[in-house]
């Protein structure tokens, strides 16, 4: 499985038969101009992880990809609030769907509290399955859930629902081999710095650093 993290929360997964792009956010634009994609992934609407100015001329370039959502999403399109979706499936919790030769399977169902009085809204993570390749977690905008035999995780490393002691049990509760930071455009080099060293240091996933764009296999 060979996965690039392109900013944000956009990540770039592929292998032998698929190409899928999970989270096309407005925090990075290193995903566009992406083509052959077989799939796009949506945890949730939030524009830091769906661009609403951009994902039409995405899924121009790419028409024969497609496009599953967290079922909020949906009510954007109809709403008339997102251009070039009208095709886009919503996908609830515990959903499965085949992506050449990945299964993908919805888990979650909410995000995080930011705060009490901000209403929460829909959030489902991806766990990206295929024989004989390692299994991914992106977990979008949440820490809930942790789902069984996961080998990479895409770990949300900064935001504003989220503090450092819940991000280490998060990723312990995970228990993945390996793993990435993602979510993290509001974090200066300092602060990326201290959380790859505290998750390091103090889980038993290992990081890589896949902030320069570059194809990583796993």
């Amino acid at each position: 499985m060979k996965i690039a993290h392109l900013g944000h929360a956009a990540v770039l997964v592929e292998t032998d038969n698929a190409r899928v792009l999970i989270d096309p956010g407005n925090l990075s634009d290193r995903w566009r101009g992406l083509t052959d994609l077989d799939a796009v992934l949506v945890t949730h609407q939030h524009p830091d992880h769906l661009d609403p100015e951009q994902i039409g001329a995405l899924l121009a370039a790419n028409p024969r990809a497609a496009v599953y959502v967290e079922p909020s999403v949906l009510n954007l399109v109809s709403g008339g609030d997102l251009e070039g979706l009208g095709a886009a499936r919503g996908v609830s919790p515990e959903d499965q769907f085949v992506v050449g030769d990945l299964l993908v399977t919805a888990v979650g169902g909410r995000h995080a509290v930011i705060h009490r009085d901000i209403p929460r809204i829909g959030n489902v993570g991806f766990v990206l399955r295929s024989e004989g390749q390692p299994t991914l977690f992106h977990p979008g905008d949440a820490y809930d859930t942790a789902p069984e035999g996961v080998d990479i995780l895409a770990m949300p490393a900064h935001a504003p629902w989220a503090a450092l002691k819940e991000t280490i049990d998060f990723v312990r509760a995970v228990g993945a081999l390996e793993g990435f930071p993602i979510h993290d455009e509001l974090l200066n080099d300092r602060g990326r710095g201290m959380v790859f060293g505290r998750i390091n240091d103090m889980t038993g996933t290992h990081l890589v650093d896949l902030r320069s764009g570059a194809t990583h296999q796993f």
